[in-house]
């Protein structure tokens, strides 16, 4: 009788121990997905918060950010293909402060009124430490009006010219690297950026790394003379993205820019190759530097054909514009509190979306609900 304890005691541990494996193998298939932002076969997916981490409540009313990265037709960016958002989920695990991110807005003196009075009404207003306003004159009625936005007369000419464009873009480029900000985003005065949008985008990201994102206004490369390294015997092709839809640029690549960009260098590098602005820089980032552009269609200028981006992303993408005086009908499709004859823009309607609590908003819309 001992014997045979014995024997059903040691067996009654074995099958102990085993039950012991069989749950250690099982228990991690049951916990819960770690934190942070992930890549899934839609996009960007927010996952649960860690204490601390930035979720799409804490930008409450920014009620919707970036769930998917869309082409024109409203489709997937691919994940993983050229053009697609190299590292994307890989950068920085700590929530972007926007007071790191540096908004340069160009414009020039006969837009103050027109342009400049619409941006600073709407998302002007909800980022005042952010935003840089580089013109070509003085203007102290612009001044009160901005409420602390930064105004900064560049001294460049007004004219349309690509010197013009050049010398504001190497003022914006001195003035970021002063500001000891970590992104380095350029828009142009017609554009609305949807702040939580790019916040989530830039997020994706560390500044230290090489990023520089943006549209593509072409579906090509362009080709240049090159005349930096050579006597311009021979040709460069490089992507650049449009300064019409805006792009951004990560500190860490903005300062590996300066032997070509800062202190005057960057109007001498433009003569150089005799190219535009946004051509200069996507020629010192992409043939110089040999960093590639990262494509996203997040980014949106007056050029495309608005109407036919669709009416459920509006709110998902990072920059949006509006057609200009030839094409006034080309806005984003999205209905609101304001008709079109009163919002011809559609960016006080984007607006009101975004942030249905600002006082005028609610004016217009007195019950409170869209």
């Amino acid at each position: 009788m001992h014997v045979a304890s014995v024997g059903v005691s040691k067996l009654c541990f074995l099958l102990s121990l085993a039950l012991c494996g069989l749950l250690l193998i099982l228990i991690p298939a049951f916990q819960a997905p770690q934190s942070g932002i992930g890549i899934g076969s839609t996009g960007l997916r927010k996952r649960s918060k860690e204490p601390g981490a930035t979720t799409s409540g804490d930008y409450e009313p920014w009620r919707r950010g970036a769930d998917a990265l869309r082409s024109p037709a409203g489709g997937l960016l691919p994940q993983g293909e050229e053009g697609g958002l190299k590292g994307l989920g890989r950068g920085s695990r700590d929530p972007l402060n926007p007071k790191d991110v540096f908004i340069a807005v160009k414009t020039t003196k006969k837009y103050h009124r027109s342009r400049l009075e619409l941006l600073l009404q709407t998302w002007g207003s909800q980022a005042k430490e952010q935003t840089y306003i580089f013109t070509d004159g003085e203007d102290s009625e612009l001044r009160k009006r901005a409420g602390g936005v930064n105004i900064i007369n560049t001294n460049c000419s007004a004219a349309h010219t690509r010197q013009a464009l050049c010398c504001k873009m190497s003022v914006e480029y001195d003035k970021f690297i002063e500001s000891q900000k970590k992104w380095f985003c350029h828009v142009d005065d017609d554009n609305y950026v949807i702040l939580p949008s790019l916040l989530r985008l830039l997020s994706s990201y560390h500044p230290s790394q090489d990023v520089y994102l943006g549209r593509p206004s072409l579906d090509h490369p362009i080709e240049a003379a090159e005349r930096v390294k050579s006597d311009g015997s021979v040709s460069v092709k490089f992507w650049f993205a449009t300064g019409g839809a805006g792009f951004c640029i990560s500190r860490g690549l903005a300062l590996k820019m300066s032997p070509w960009a800062s202190l005057g260098n960057f109007i001498s590098t433009a003569e150089k190759i005799r190219l535009p602005d946004d051509c200069t820089i996507g020629y010192i980032i992409e043939a110089l530097l040999e960093v590639r552009l990262a494509h996203t269609y997040l980014f949106h200028s007056h050029l495309e054909n608005l109407q036919k981006l669709p009416t459920d992303t509006v709110l998902d993408q990072v920059t949006l514009s509006y057609g200009g005086f030839e094409n006034r009908r080309n806005v984003v499709a999205v209905g609101g509190p304001f008709s079109l004859a009163e919002d011809p823009s559609r960016f006080k309607t984007i607006h009101c979306l975004l942030y249905p609590d600002t006082d005028w908003c609610l004016a217009g819309n007195p019950g409170g609900h869209f």
